[in-house]
């Protein structure tokens, strides 16, 4: 019973509410409360703090979520192998990643991996915004640039320039900037990744290192949604170049300042935190790995 009142709390934490909670699993209100306050009372703390409108994990929530999803899958992890052989792996596994790069590689990735593994279910979540892997129930998010939680695991996937590009027909009737300093003259695209506007742009590297904070008339939480309105020439973007190689290929995006350009950002997968990963996570992160190595653009991390 313990078990299944752990799987019961995994739920409620990944639909953020109990009566969803309920509805997944064909349970009535009062039983996803009884259970639930059974197994608070068998650690003896509460797992959640509850309102009428809100539900949120305690600390002594996220971390029983923590090691709750490594336990329960090397539990559905052993009962797979012994019902099924060694070899299947079978189970969820919950993903996020930045709305470019998850339609552009992940989605691939993912397409292959199922049908190598038909018994395993994957739940992909496209954000360029924050992600609260432990909070969010994440099994694993692929992320740009420095990782600052020091209690998650990770994994660098390669380095990604980020190109400050635009339309041509865009350059035709504006020019193209000479230096970082021109584009206070121009209109940039922009992007904002959760709370935060990314309109401090940077150049160069060591003494030749620079910033410039730019503006523009349109801003957007969506990655493909920015690099469209370049397409359409509305302004210059700064982009990973995983996300417009194919668009300077063709010549539908140009690349600008590329003597100014920053040091490449590395590509990490980030796990939580815990002892152990289940054996359909660690798969999965091999399978991301194996197909980075095959991206032209993507330097060694």
């Amino acid at each position: 019973m313990l078990i299944d009142n752990i799987r019961l709390f995994l739920v409620i934490a990944e639909k953020g509410s109990m009566v969803a909670a309920g509805r997944e699993l064909g349970l009535s209100a009062t039983t996803v409360s009884e259970r639930l306050a059974a197994l608070e009372a068998h650690y003896g703390v509460v797992l959640f703090n509850r309102t009428t409108r809100s539900l949120s994990l305690t600390e002594e929530g996220r971390t029983l979520l923590g090691g709750a999803k490594v336990v329960l899958g090397e539990i559905d992890d052993l009962e797979t192998r012994i019902r099924l052989g060694a070899q299947t792996l079978s189970g969820s596994i919950r993903v996020s990643a930045p709305i470019d790069l998850g339609r552009s590689f992940v989605t691939g990735v993912i397409s292959s991996f199922t049908r190598a593994h038909p018994a395993i279910s994957i739940e992909l979540f496209l954000s360029d915004g924050y992600v609260d892997i432990v909070g969010q129930g994440f099994d694993l998010a692929l992320r740009f640039g420095r990782i600052t939680d020091s209690t998650l695991r990770v994994r660098n996937l390669g380095q990604f320039r980020r190109i400050v590009c635009a339309a041509p027909s865009y350059i035709a009737a504006h020019g193209a900037p000479e230096t970082p300093a021109d584009l206070a003259h121009h209109n940039c695209l922009l992007m904002r990744f959760g709370a935060n506007l990314d309109n401090v742009w940077r150049f160069g590297a060591g003494e030749n290192r620079q910033t410039v904070t730019v503006r523009g008339n349109m801003i957007a939480n969506d990655g493909s949604l920015v690099r469209q309105w370049a397409l359409e020439a509305h302004g210059i973007i700064l982009k990973s170049e995983s996300d417009v190689t194919h668009d300077l290929q063709t010549g539908r995006l140009v690349a600008l300042l590329e003597d100014h350009a920053a040091p490449p950002n590395p590509l990490q997968m980030m796990f939580p935190p815990g002892r152990a990963q289940p054996r359909r996570v660690r798969a999965l992160a091999d399978a991301f790995g194996t197909a980075m190595k095959a991206v032209p653009h993507c330097h060694a991390g």
